[in-house]
């Protein structure tokens, strides 16, 4: 069975975005060896990505061209009659089923791209499989929330620590 990844950054006070979903924030921090932290490696390991609505748009704001369009990427929504394109497939019903059979059917991993309503979801439905969290070294005032609503308590286990030059601390865990 394929598994689920939630790769992603977050301040150290566990925000993933501003208030309105910028983060603009990321570009903030000082990266002079032009660091991936593993993207690279981590992006070759997945063929299909799962993101919010908000997420969704958000990237699209950025006005750059699709980033994961080499990949098959589905939108979770509550709008009714969202027309995919050729870069996105929008899922407005039944989202937990749909992700149950798409974690069956062959392939590479799931990104679980964000934002902390869909973490929230999955991670109460026991849909995540892995949480690979970059702590960056910044304290944003107001923001996103990783889990965002009520998340279940949910046990982890820490498999792996990484910390980076730019104090980046990576930490990678999966569901216990």
């Amino acid at each position: 069975m394929r598994k689920i990844k939630l790769y992603i950054a977050m301040s150290i006070n566990g925000k993933i975005a501003k208030a309105d979903g910028n983060v603009d924030w990321l570009d903030s921090i000082p990266n002079p060896d032009q660091l991936d932290y593993g993207y690279y490696d981590f992006y070759e390991t997945i063929d299909t990505t799962i993101q919010g609505n908000k997420t969704y748009e958000q990237i699209i704001d950025w006005g750059i061209d699709f980033p994961y369009s080499e990949k098959k990427n589905y939108v979770l929504t509550r709008k009714k009659g969202a027309e995919s394109t050729k870069d996105v497939e929008f899922i407005s019903e039944n989202h937990i089923e749909y992700i149950k059979e798409l974690k069956k059917q062959k392939g590479k991993d799931i990104w679980l791209v964000g934002g902390g309503q869909i973490n929230t979801m999955l991670l109460n439905e026991k849909l995540i499989d892995e949480i690979l969290v970059f702590i960056m070294p910044i304290v944003l005032s107001d923001g996103i929330e990783l889990f965002e609503s009520i998340p279940n308590e949910t046990f982890l286990t820490l498999i792996e620590t990484k910390k980076h030059a730019t104090g980046v601390v990576e930490l990678r865990y999966t569901i216990t």
